[in-house]
């Protein structure tokens, strides 16, 4: 009798370490989980803050009212910047890092193009979007 006691003592520790183990193995999971999220959303907010460099770099450049679509790039930060200059006199400001684009309307005055003071979009602000890709 006393050995049947101490198998049964032995299986249930065993199923308390199978089961500790199964939680701990759970909470890895959910651990990996979570880090690989935090680095996602680290990464996309860097990307962020470097495009909004990007469009504040690119509203301060001169542009000029002609021709019709311009570019400049800034070849060590990877920006991207085009300004379409359309027949009604507005422009649109498209800048680009990495896959993050943002656009910002403006208007030509005085052989200047001046920028909307109301700042950028996240999404193409034009009904056309062929109109917001860079070339």
């Amino acid at each position: 009798m006393n050995r049947q006691r101490g198998m049964s003592s032995l299986a249930l520790v065993l199923l308390l370490l199978l089961l500790g183990s199964l939680m701990l193995n759970g909470l890895n999971q959910q651990l990996t989980s979570h880090i690989w999220r935090v680095n996602h959303e680290r990464k996309m907010l860097r990307r962020l803050a470097e495009s909004h460099s990007a469009m504040e770099w690119a509203r301060v450049q001169l542009w000029t009212p002609q021709p019709a679509l311009q570019c400049l790039e800034q070849v060590e930060r990877q920006w991207r910047a085009c300004l379409r200059i359309f027949a009604d006199e507005t422009a649109l400001l498209i800048v680009a890092y990495e896959e993050a684009q943002l656009w910002r309307l403006g208007q030509v005055s005085q052989q200047r193009v001046i920028f909307s003071p109301h700042g950028w979009s996240d999404f193409c602000p034009l009904k056309e979007p062929a109109q917001c890709l860079l070339p």
